[in-house]
């Protein structure tokens, strides 16, 4: 088993030492292999915002740096682990310069074979910000959140109780991110099915304005009518309905909104 730890400290302190505790942790189950990359080595350049990547594709885009590089680790891998320290009640400057270099894939999700861990650490606030945004991101872009963990890591010393806390979590996020590569995905839950038949519907009316997305999701089968979800696994049938009702508006909206432009 291979594991990409996607690190966005630009130090290696407490959400290092909680990434390596959870190898520690999860050597102790099997034989797993572990890659660090940190961002703060990493060339990757700021998102220009110019859209190449959206509407002509990836390859388009005039960043020549490290990030199909760092697409390909993801891919090589059987799980990563995104992991940031909250930064002003976010993730930090070199998780979202990353992100925001991999922003197509929110429009192209890819990695759905593959298993997210969570990971953040905080002086005192923001690991519910923060967990939430990187919970979103890794779902948009395909895999499945096994577990997401957050530890409060006051600045200065800290106390054997609050240390003995976050051991206990740390080892319960790598007993569950473990367990998770044995298991089969999850049904997906109602926001899922609402991003999927939203994006399906957007996609589905943009082929001539947005091509590249056109294509790719035409390619994968996800705008066929009888196609539920981005992968084969079960739906329930009342969020499938909510979902479908959801799109239908959607498309409706869209398309009186470029009938008037067209006027």
């Amino acid at each position: 088993m291979k594991i990409l730890v996607i690190m966005g400290s630009p130090r290696k302190g407490n959400t290092y030492q909680a990434a390596k505790k959870i190898e520690e942790f999860m050597q102790s189950m099997a034989k797993v292999e572990f890659e660090y990359l940190m961002l703060k080595d990493a060339n990757l350049s700021q998102c220009r915002g110019c859209f190449a990547c959206f509407l002509k594709g990836e390859n388009y885009c005039p960043c020549k740096d490290d990030a199909g590089l760092i697409e390909q680790k993801m891919h090589s891998a059987d799980g990563v682990i995104l992991a940031s320290p909250v930064y002003g009640m976010n993730v930090t400057a070199l998780m979202k310069t990353f992100i925001d270099r991999l922003c197509y894939i929110l429009h192209r999700p890819r990695f759905f074979d593959k298993k997210a861990l969570l990971l953040s650490t905080t002086g005192a606030v923001g690991l519910k910000e923060t967990l939430n945004y990187l919970k979103l991101i890794a779902g948009i872009w395909g895999f499945e959140v096994s577990h997401s963990v957050g530890l409060i890591t006051p600045p200065g010393m800290i106390s054997g109780k609050q240390e003995q806390e976050n051991n206990r979590k740390l080892e319960k996020a790598a007993f569950e991110f473990y367990n998770s590569f044995q298991k089969k995905r999850r049904s997906p839950g109602l926001k899922d099915i609402l991003i999927f038949r939203g994006q399906k519907a957007s996609f589905g009316e943009l082929g001539l304005s947005s091509p590249a997305d056109y294509t790719y999701w035409k390619e994968k089968g996800w705008l066929n009518p009888e196609t539920k979800y981005y992968v084969d696994v079960p739906v329930n049938p009342v969020y499938n309905a909510i979902g479908w009702i959801s799109e239908q508006t959607i498309r409706r909206k869209m398309r009186k909104e470029m009938a008037e432009l067209g006027k």
